[in-house]
């Protein structure tokens, strides 16, 4: 490996890292030799993915958190100090299940969404994504700015670039995440900390898996659209995550970059 990739020394926290892109990117993030502390609110999950970070012979911390909940996320840093003496890393990757309707119910949908979006749908995409990446970068951050350094991944998406009908609440919040990853860059440059964002495309997870793959014709519907004619992969996010962790990316900051195979908006 480039020494500039290595993570070998480097303690990052991954929300959301239970499963699908969350999971991906603290494994690869693992085999670049960071140790982890995995963070999401199904403990047998983290527990999970604690277990094959310890069999890649790293150290791991699996730390059951709401992150939409201050002192649930002040107790996980803390934890996180006491048990590594430090933070290097945060990827703020946990988000909400969105919800897909339209914002008020349309007569050209006739049935197919009889329903218009609820505020509390709505809160979801943004408390999860907003408000849980702003409770979990503030309290990192005084460690990062003590030290003089630190890396800060946001995991947007391509939603974030372009409006997707029936999908206010969700581009809305990712759109806000990337102008929140610009502004935290400029104001934490001074202290070396690289603040950079990852807006995946379409991606193999489990929710993806069963609403998009499953179905033959749906598939191809979003398959036709990318030109490479195939999806990410959970491993494809993280490679690029290992980058922007790493030494490697450190003349980058306050950057959104879109994995996708040339997907057109």
């Amino acid at each position: 490996m480039l020494k500039e990739y290595s993570l070998e020394g480097k303690v990052a926290i991954v929300t959301g890292a239970g499963r699908g892109i969350g999971k991906g990117i603290a494994l690869a993030l693992a085999e670049a030799k960071a140790d982890l502390v995995a963070v999401a609110r199904t403990e047998q999950e983290i527990n999970e993915v604690a277990k094959e970070i310890k069999q890649l012979g790293r150290r791991c911390l699996s730390i059951p958190t709401d992150i939409v909940k201050e002192d649930q996320v002040q107790r996980m840093i803390e934890r996180t100090i006491s048990e590594f003496g430090k933070i290097d890393i945060l990827v703020n990757n946990a988000a909400s299940i969105t919800a897909v309707m339209p914002l008020v119910p349309l007569p050209h949908l006739g049935d197919s969404f009889p329903n218009a979006m609820s505020e509390e749908e709505w809160r979801g995409d943004f408390d999860v994504d907003l408000i849980g990446t702003f409770l979990c970068t503030r309290a990192v951050g005084p460690y990062l700015i003590r030290q003089k350094s630190g890396k800060i991944i946001n995991i947007t998406s391509t939603h974030a670039i372009g409006g997707f009908d029936y999908n206010a609440a969700y581009c809305a919040s990712k759109a806000a995440k990337m102008r929140f990853t610009q502004t935290l860059a400029k104001e934490w440059a001074r202290y070396n900390i690289n603040v950079n964002a990852i807006g995946p495309g379409l991606t193999h997870t489990a929710m993806t898996d069963q609403y998009v793959f499953a179905n033959e014709k749906v598939r191809e519907r979003h398959l036709s659209k990318i030109p490479l004619r195939k999806a990410g992969t959970p491993r494809d996010i993280g490679l690029l995550a290992v980058y922007l962790a790493s030494d490697a990316s450190h003349w980058m900051t306050g950057q959104s970059l879109y994995m996708r195979a040339l997907k057109n908006y």
